[in-house]
């Protein structure tokens, strides 16, 4: 019994030391940057996460739908050589160099991926030479490729491009950036570094608009998120003070936009369209301006996605919608943005915008202190003042409409004119009391002068009285 125990405990050291050891050696979760999505995190939506058209990496490579396009695939690379005039030699060398960074960019890689180093090579290099010619496609006006072509000509830019483009915005069909940066440096003779390859990409996605050094990416839809963030410095916003404190379910609860319009606060579009430009000042909420289209759903969850699982990603793209959710209850807070600007929408009714942003935030964490979470402080302790809502009542009820102020004004004007006919009625009167109560009474008053003296009175003489004898 006591040699069992000691064989027991013998095994299970053993075990217990070749897990801490291989967990040592395996510590790549910094290298990672490409993720599985969970079924937990899928469930809502699978779709948004599945790639429709192409894929991009390992997951979703042998899916029976994607297939038609690895022969597209294909005569990218030969144009991508040919046109470049380089040996395929070449471009294998440069990427066969960081085959061990490439494989780390992924989680959860298959063994056959593993093992098949040239398999995976291959692969990368297959799908990274697409990915530059649907690129440039899209940013130049043609290519060198016939114009039947089904999917390199206008035809294809019509409609090929934007399906590719939003599969190129999910989590699990995400390419490492570094092997377009290789590319590119091969193919210019390293003349073109990584920013040239992060404007390319950007313009891609946001045409005509300008950008800002946006540092060494992962992968596209990091590249993609930092575009979204890119702007001013984030001002941070003081917390307000409020009295009774700012902790407690009154300063937990956003307020739809409707509700806080009533309160007093309106709405204005930021002109910086980073998803961080949210800030309250003097009454006026500045919001980015968001087009809404078929992609969004897909395109925001995948973005939250890599910011729940890239450990260092920090989360303003969640705050956002968790934001843009809290404010939206119905298709009555879409249309109030969508009159103001702050919402542009491109998928039809207002009732189907709220839908959209009520799902997005189902399951999100947020990160407490964010700057976001201090201008609902600050959007509350507004509300919560008297004035601001008695003053927004009066603008609503009386100002909403130029008939209304024309009302307003008509009535302003006739209230004076009856207070002007009031008083000259009224002044005149007081006048004339006002003079006779300073003038001397009458009894106080020196009789007139005469100018000729009275005449004189006759005398009286007595009677006289007789004797009698």
């Amino acid at each position: 019994m006591e040699e069992e125990k000691q064989v027991l405990i013998k095994v299970v050291t053993e075990k217990l030391q070749n897990m801490a050891n291989t967990s040592m050696k395996n510590v790549l979760w910094s290298k990672r940057s490409i993720y599985r999505i969970p079924a937990s995190v899928t469930a809502h939506n699978e779709t948004a996460y599945m790639p429709q058209t192409v894929s991009f990496g390992p997951y979703h490579h042998d899916d029976i739908h994607l297939k038609p396009m690895e022969e597209h695939k294909q005569r990218a690379l030969v144009y991508f050589l040919n046109k470049t005039g380089i040996p395929l030699q070449s471009v294998v060398e440069s990427l066969n160099e960081e085959m061990q960074v490439l494989k780390d960019s992924y989680d959860m890689l298959g063994e056959s991926w593993k093992n098949d180093t040239s398999k995976f090579l291959q692969m990368m290099i297959l799908d990274g030479c697409f990915m530059l010619e649907i690129i440039r496609l899209a940013t130049h006006n043609s290519l060198d490729y016939s114009a039947d072509d089904p999917v390199f000509s206008s035809h294809g830019r019509l409609y090929m491009i934007p399906h590719i483009r939003r599969d190129m915005l999910l989590l699990e069909n995400q390419l490492p950036m570094l092997v377009l940066y290789r590319l590119v440096a091969v193919e210019s003779d390293g003349a073109k570094d990584e920013e040239s390859v992060n404007e390319l990409i950007h313009n891609f996605f946001h045409p005509n608009a300008s950008v800002s050094s946006l540092d060494k990416c992962l992968h596209v839809l990091d590249l993609y998120r930092k575009s979204l963030l890119q702007g001013d410095p984030i001002k941070k916003m003081r917390r307000p003070r409020v009295k009774g404190g700012l902790h407690g379910d009154d300063n937990d609860i956003i307020r739809s936009a409707t509700e806080i319009n009533e309160a007093g606060i309106q709405f204005k579009k930021s002109k910086i369209k980073s998803l961080k430009e949210i800030s309250l000042h003097r009454g006026v909420l500045e919001l980015p301006v968001i087009e809404v289209d078929d992609t969004t759903e897909a395109t925001f969850l995948n973005l939250m996605a890599f910011e729940r699982f890239h450990v260092g990603a920090s989360n303003e793209v969640t705050s956002y919608v968790f934001f843009m959710d809290s404010i939206i209850d119905n298709e009555r807070d879409v249309a109030l943005l969508n009159s103001r600007g702050i919402i542009q929408n491109a998928i039809g009714s207002d009732k189907a915008v709220a839908k959209l942003f009520n799902s997005l935030s189902k399951d999100i964490a947020l990160e407490s202190n964010s700057n976001l979470q201090v201008v609902q402080m600050h959007v509350n302790a507004y509300c919560k003042k008297p004035w601001n809502a008695w003053r927004a009542n009066l603008i609503h009820t009386y100002f909403r409409n130029p008939w209304a102020i024309l009302s307003v004004i008509a009535a302003l004007i006739l209230f004076a004119l009856t207070i002007a006919q009031t008083v000259y009625s009224i002044l005149p009167y007081y006048n004339s009391n006002n003079s006779t109560s300073l003038s001397p009474p009458m009894i106080f008053a020196a009789p007139p002068p005469l100018s000729t003296p009275p005449p004189t009175p006759p005398p009286i003489h007595p009677p006289k009285l007789s004797r009698r004898h």
